[in-house]
C-alpha cells in the first residue's frame, strides 16, 4: 500500500475528520509519527541536517509523492484513515521548498499513475522522472540544499531481486543522483524501503547525508519532515548490518532456493558473522545511527566480576552530551566469548541495550544496564562440551562492551566463569534429518589470532520421534456429558474449563479444531481474517463466543477505515520498548472499536538475509531486540483485553515457493537466533495465541511439527496458549502414523486450528472442510495410530482457554 491516493491535494493529505467512518484517535496518530521519527535511521550527515525551514531547498524524485507508507501484503493492506507524502509534509510545515520544481513533480506525477498493486506482483519502485542538466541546475541556481527521495517496496509473495529497480538503482535514479550532487553544494537522500538496498552509492557520490526512512505508515510523510528540520530526532539505530556488497551477506549463497535452504551460515548471522569474520566488508554496522548532537561514554564497569548464576550482571556507564542540541541514543552492551571456548562463537553478541533520557547538552546520565546470567549461554548441540542437547555457560572470561553500536564501543570489563555450567539440560529435538546432512560454518584460528571460517558437519537427529510422539499422549478426561456447565461459568470462575470440556461430544470437539472455513466470516466485522472458536449453533449456545482475527502487524486489516502504523523494523529501529509497548495499547483499543479479537501480529522472523520479500514486517538479524521488541508489542495490545498472535513460527525467512520450501537449520542456530526470540516473547509476555508459519523446518511442514510446538514451544518454554496454522496449510500423509494425514497430523502436532479453516483459499462454507480429525480419531485405538480422546480435548482446552479472555466472553459472563 503505498500513499498515491493522496496526492490529488498539493499537501498531499485526504481530510480524515470530513469523513465520519475515517475517525481515529488522534493520540494513536500522533504516537505513530514519534515513533516513525524514532525509527528513522541517519546513517551518514556533514552537518547539512537538519534544514533550516526558511532556506530554500529543492526536492527531487517521484517518491516525494508517490511516498512508500508500509510494505505489501497482509502484513500492509490496510484501509487507511489517511497517508501522508514527503512534498505535503514539508509544504505544510513551512519549509522553503523550491516550488517550480516541486510543480514540474507534482504535474509528471499526476501524468503518471504508479504501476497496479496485483497480490504476488507488487511494483518494487515506481519508474523515476528524467531529469534533464538544465532543470538540475535552475534548481540548483534557486537553492543551496537537495532532497533526493528513492524508495522501494516488497511485500508477501514478492521478494526483493538483485536488479535495477530493487536491491539496485536504476539508471534514471542514478543519473538523478549524479547531476543533482554534482550540482548541490549539499544533497540528503532519503531511502524510503523496507528493505536493506545497496547503499554503495552513497559513498561513491559523496552525498552530504543518507537517511534510511522505513515505510512510517499514514504518519510517516510527516515524520520524515519533522527530522528533517529537526522538530524531532532521527531516533532510528540499526537492527541490521548494511554490507558493502550483496554477495558479502553470509546467507547470499543460500538464499532463494525454491526446495530448501542450507543455513549454512549457522549462528553466524549478521553482525555475528561480520564482526567475526569480515569486519572491512561492513558500510554501516549494526546499531549504528546517528542524532543532532554528540555523546561521550566514560567509566564502563562491572558491579561485579563474579557474579552468581541467579544474579544479573549489571553494568554503569556514563553518558554525556557533547554536542550543541539536546537528544537522546541507545546505549548497547555486548558480550565477547572465553579465548578458548569448546563452541565456536561470534565475536560479539548483543546482552542488553536501552535508550537515555533526552540529555541537554554538556549534561550527563548515569545508566545502568544489566542483563541475566543466560544471556552469557550458548547451546550445545554436539556435545563438544561434555553436554550435548545443553544450554552451557562455559568457563573462562566474557569480555562486555558498551556502545552506541556494535563497532563503537568501550570496555567495561569482563564476566569471569571459573567451571563450565550448564543451565538446562534438554534432549535432542528438531535437529536436521540424516537424510539431508550439510556442513556449516565454524571458527578457526591462525597463528595470529585471527577468526578465520571453518567448515563442519552439522549434528543430525538421532531420536524415534513416534516413539516420543507416543509416550506423550495426552491423558483423557473423563467424558460426564452435558451436565449443565455453560461456557459463562468458566469465565466467570464457577466451574474448571476441563470440567467443561468433559461435557463435549467428538463431533464439538473436533470443530473447535477449525476456523470458519474462508476469510471473511459472517460471525464477525466485515473484511475479518477468519474466525475460530464458537462456530456452530450448538457451540454459541453453550456460550462459546466466536473469536474474530483480523490481519496485521502495521494495522487492523477490515473493510473499514483503520489506523496506518510504521512498519515493523521502523519500530524495532526505535530501540525502545516503552514507545512500543504504549503504542501497541492504543492499538489494542482500536481493536476493540473494530472488532478484532486477535491482531495477527507482531512478525518476528529473523532478517537472515536482506532480500525477504517480508522483512519489512520483521524486525532484525539479532533475537534478543526481536524478542524484547515482540514482547513489548504483545504486553501492549494484551493490556486492552485482546489478543496478540506473533508469527510465523518458525525460519520463514524468505517468500519464494514459501509453502513448500525447507528451511534446514542446526538445532544450535534454530535456539539461538531463529526460536529464541519466539521464547522470549513467549516468556516475557504470554502472548495467548502463536501461529505457525508454511514452510517446512528440517523436513517437516511447521504445521506438523510436533517437536517444533509441542517439545519446544509447550514443553520446555511451557506454553499454554492456542496454536493456529498460517492461513491454509499444506495437507500430507503422516509420515508416523499410516492411518492419520493433514489436520489429524496436525492436531497431533500440538497445533490447534487450521485458518481459516478450509482446504484451499477459494473454500467456501458450502464446501466444508477436511474431516481429517473426525476420521483419524478412534474411541477403542489405544495403540496410538488413531488420535485420541486426550489429544482432541487438549486442543479444545488450548483454544477455549483462548476464547474465554475475548471481549464477548467476559461479557457474556458478567450478564
Amino acid at each position: 500500500m503505498t500513499a498515491n491516493t493522496t496526492n490529488e491535494v498539493a499537501q498531499g493529505f485526504t481530510s480524515a475528520a470530513a469523513d465520519a467512518d475515517r475517525s481515529y484517535d488522534p493520540r494513536l496518530a500522533e504516537l505513530a509519527r514519534r515513533a516513525a521519527a524514532a525509527g528513522a535511521v541517519l546513517l551518514t550527515n556533514d552537518g547539512v541536517l537538519p534544514l533550516s525551514p526558511a532556506e530554500p531547498v529543492a526536492v527531487f524524485g517521484r517518491v516525494q509523492i508517490d511516498w512508500f507508507a508500509v510494505g505489501y501484503g497482509s502484513g500492509g493492506d490496510v484501509n487507511a484513515v489517511y497517508t501522508t507524502n514527503l512534498l505535503g509534509s514539508l509544504v505544510e510545515q513551512g519549509v522553503n521548498v523550491d516550488a517550480e520544481l516541486a510543480s514540474v513533480y507534482r504535474q509528471w506525477c499526476a501524468s503518471q499513475e504508479p504501476p497496479a498493486e496485483e497480490w504476488g506482483n507488487w511494483p518494487r519502485f515506481y519508474p523515476e522522472m528524467e531529469v534533464s542538466e538544465d532543470l538540475v541546475a535552475a534548481a540548483a541556481s534557486r537553492a543551496r540544499a537537495a532532497v533526493v527521495v528513492v524508495g522501494r517496496a516488497a511485500g508477501e509473495d514478492r521478494e526483493n531481486v538483485l536488479e535495477p529497480g530493487g536491491y539496485y538503482l536504476t539508471d534514471t535514479e542514478r543519473t538523478l543522483l549524479e547531476r543533482v550532487t554534482d550540482h548541490f553544494e549539499s544533497t540528503v537522500v532519503i531511502v524510503n524501503s523496507g528493505n536493506v538496498m545497496d547503499l554503495s552509492w552513497a559513498e561513491e557520490l559523496g552525498v552530504s547525508a543518507l537517511l534510511l526512512a522505513w515505510p512510517g505508515g499514514m504518519e510517516g510523510g510527516r515524520a520524515v519532515a519533522d527530522v528533517l528540520i529537526g522538530a524531532a530526532e532521527p531516533g532510528g539505530r540499526l537492527t541490521d548490518t548494511i554490507a558493502r556488497a550483496y554477495a558479502d551477506y553470509p546467507s547470499a549463497a543460500n538464499f532463494g532456493g525454491k526446495e530448501f535452504n542450507n543455513y549454512t551460515e549457522d549462528v553466524f548471522v549478521g553482525y555475528r558473522y561480520f564482526e567475526t569474520f569480515a569486519p572491512e566488508r561492513v558500510l554501516f554496522p549494526f546499531g549504528h545511527g546517528l542524532g543532532y548532537t554528540s555523546f561521550d561514554l566514560a567509566g564502563a564497569r562491572l558491579d561485579d566480576a563474579a557474579p552468581s548464576p541467579d544474579a544479573d550482571v549489571v553494568v554503569r556507564v556514563r553518558v554525556r552530551n557533547t554536542g550543541p542540541r539536546p537528544g537522546s541514543t541507545v546505549i548497547q552492551l555486548y558480550r565477547g566469548a572465553p579465548a578458548d571456548a569448546a563452541l565456536p562463537h561470534p565475536a560479539r553478541e548483543l546482552v542488553a541495550f536501552t535508550r537515555t533520557d533526552v540529555i541537554a547538552p554538556g549534561d550527563s546520565q548515569e545508566l545502568e544496564l544489566s542483563f541475566p546470567w543466560d544471556r552469557l549461554t550458548s547451546f550445545d548441540d554436539s556435545g563438544r562440551t561434555g553436554h550435548a542437547h545443553a544450554w552451557v555457560v562455559e568457563a573462562g572470561a566474557y569480555p562486555i562492551y558498551v556502545g552506541t553500536s556494535v563497532r563503537q564501543t568501550i570496555d567495561a570489563g569482563a564476566v569471569v566463569v571459573d567451571t563450565l555450567a550448564v543451565t538446562e539440560q534438554l534432549e535432542q529435538a528438531l535437529a536436521p534429518s540424516p537424510e539431508a546432512p550439510f556442513d556449516r560454518m565454524t571458527v578457526n584460528y591462525g597463528g595470529d589470532g585471527r577468526a578465520r571460517i571453518g567448515w563442519e558437519s552439522v549434528p543430525t537427529s538421532a531420536i524415534d520421534l513416534r516413539a516420543r510422539i507416543l509416550a506423550r499422549l495426552p491423558e483423557a478426561i473423563t467424558p460426564t456429558g452435558d451436565v449443565g456447565i455453560r461456557f459463562g461459568d468458566v469465565v466467570a470462575g464457577r466451574a474448571t474449563l476441563e470440567a467443561f470440556v468433559a461435557q463435549l461430544d467428538v463431533e464439538d470437539l473436533a470443530q473447535l479444531a477449525y476456523g470458519d472455513v474462508e476469510m471473511n466470516s459472517p460471525l464477525g466485522a466485515a473484511g475479518n481474517a477468519g474466525a475460530f472458536g464458537g462456530l456452530t449453533e450448538h457451540l454459541r449456545a453453550l456460550g462459546i463466543p466466536p473469536v474474530i482475527t483480523t490481519d496485521g502487524p502495521s494495522g487492523i486489516r477490515v473493510s473499514a477505515y483503520a489506523s496506518l502504523l510504521p512498519c515493523g523494523t521502523a519500530l524495532a529501529s526505535t530501540w525502545d520498548e516503552a514507545l512500543l509497548e504504549e503504542l501497541a495499547a492504543l492499538h489494542g483499543q482500536e481493536m476493540l472499536r473494530k472488532g478484532s479479537d486477535v491482531l495477527l501480529a507482531p512478525g518476528m522472523n529473523i532478517h537472515r538475509d536482506p532480500l525477504c520479500g517480508r522483512n519489512f514486517e520483521y524486525y532484525s538479524e539479532d533475537p534478543l531486540l526481536t524478542g524484547l521488541a515482540a514482547a513489548a508489542v504483545v504486553r501492549g495490545i494484551q493490556s486492552q483485553g485482546v489478543s496478540a498472535c506473533p508469527k510465523h513460527f518458525a525460519c520463514n525467512n524468505q517468500e519464494t515457493n514459501r509453502i513448500y520450501n525447507d528451511s534446514r537449520v542446526s538445532a544450535r542456530a534454530l535456539r539461538e537466533i531463529y526460536l529464541r526470540g519466539f521464547r522470549i516473547c513467549v516468556q516475557e509476555a504470554g502472548p495467548l495465541n502463536i501461529m505457525t508459519s508454511y514452510n517446512k523446518v528440517n523436513g517437516q511442514w511447521a504445521h506438523y511439527n510436533y517437536d517444533l510446538v509441542t517439545t519446544i514451544l509447550r514443553g520446555e518454554w511451557g506454553y499454554r496458549g492456542n496454536v493456529i496454522t498460517d492461513w491454509w496449510m499444506r495437507y500430507a500423509p503422516d509420515p508416523l502414523f499410516p492411518r492419520l494425514k493433514d489436520s489429524a497430523t496436525r492436531v497431533r502436532a500440538g497445533v490447534d486450528v487450521l485458518m481459516p479453516g478450509g482446504v484451499t483459499w477459494s473454500s467456501k462454507r458450502a464446501d466444508g472442510h477436511d474431516d481429517a480429525v473426525l476420521a483419524g480419531y478412534s474411541e477403542d485405538d489405544a495403540s496410538g495410530e488413531h488420535l485420541t480422546l486426550g489429544e482432541l480435548q487438549r486442543t479444545a482446552l488450548h483454544v477455549l482457554r483462548m476464547a474465554a479472555t475475548t471481549p464477548a466472553a467476559r461479557a457474556a459472563a458478567d450478564a
